[in-house]
């Protein structure tokens, strides 16, 4: 893992044993060290992670990895891949690290800010550049409980320059693809519409009769097709939380609790067609 110039409000100190827990992920598949108070992985990088059509033999970056549980996720589902991370905060970096290590993944973690990749980085051209970028700006962040859970959560970059560097990371033909809050989307659209092309939009709803609150967007460097906007991903059954269990829909718990794909529906049903073959 390598190092770059960090700020005085970023996590510097390595957690210390009594800090974290170790969490299961893809019901046990995956097992990740956390901080017990700050930055704690959800279902959006598990989302994430498989929704990436990736095959054995992929190149694989993700900008922003935080403790590294899209990665790790990744591959543990698609064997064979090769991870690598970028997280600006230290601590999370290291603890990326130590993450794909200790479930036995292949993977290389940076400690670098985006707007200064370390060189190991820029002389690469990925097939895949993820991303789960912080849901807030500054000025729009909500207060956090730790200031490394702060910085997770808002950002200075805005996601033009986020977009801008996935876009230059990636071969042609190449996949980006990042998840992001639905308020968002408008800012989120127009930097890919700039350098990326062949999008297509997923929509995440908790429920079938609530707004999306969650997106997948996925664009193609170098390459040019009509814009797609998916039907929805619904969560969650039913119209409200009703009784004190989770309730997700059949798919996404398959989704969370298995190293099962999450493919976008073109390609999902591409798929479909030719397994018919």
């Amino acid at each position: 893992m390598s190092c770059a110039n960090t700020v005085s409000s970023l996590r510097t100190d390595p957690f210390a044993p009594k800090e974290l827990t170790r969490d299961d992920f893809l019901g046990g598949a995956v097992q990740l060290w956390q901080p017990r108070d700050g930055y704690r992985a959800g279902v959006d990088p598990v989302l994430l992670a498989a929704s990436i059509p990736a095959r054995a033999g992929d190149t694989v970056l993700e900008l922003g990895c935080g403790g590294g549980a899209a990665l790790a996720c990744l591959a543990r589902r698609v064997p064979g891949i090769t991870c690598t991370g970028v997280e600006m905060q230290p601590a999370y970096a290291a603890l990326a690290q130590r993450n794909l290590d200790d479930n036995g993944l292949d993977g290389a973690v940076h400690c670098a800010d985006l707007a200064d990749l370390p060189a190991d980085v820029k002389s690469q051209r990925f097939d895949h550049v993820i991303a789960n970028p912080p849901y807030f700006e500054d000025f729009r962040a909500v207060a956090a409980r730790s200031q490394e859970r702060a910085v997770s959560r808002s950002g200075a970059l805005p996601l033009e320059k986020w977009v801008s560097v996935a876009s230059r990371r990636l071969k042609p033909g190449g996949v980006a693809t990042f998840i992001q809050r639905a308020d968002r989307l408008p800012e989120l659209m127009s930097a890919f519409f700039a350098c990326l092309g062949a999008l297509e939009l997923w929509p995440i709803h908790p429920r079938s009769t609530r707004p999306a609150r969650l997106v997948l967007l996925r664009g193609r460097k170098e390459r040019r097709a009509a814009f797609v906007a998916h039907p929805p991903l619904v969560l969650h059954r039913g119209e409200s939380h009703e009784r004190d269990a989770d309730s997700y829909t059949d798919l996404v718990s398959k989704v969370l609790r298995t190293a099962q794909a999450l493919p976008f529906p073109v390609e999902n049903s591409r798929m479909t067609r030719r397994s018919q073959l």
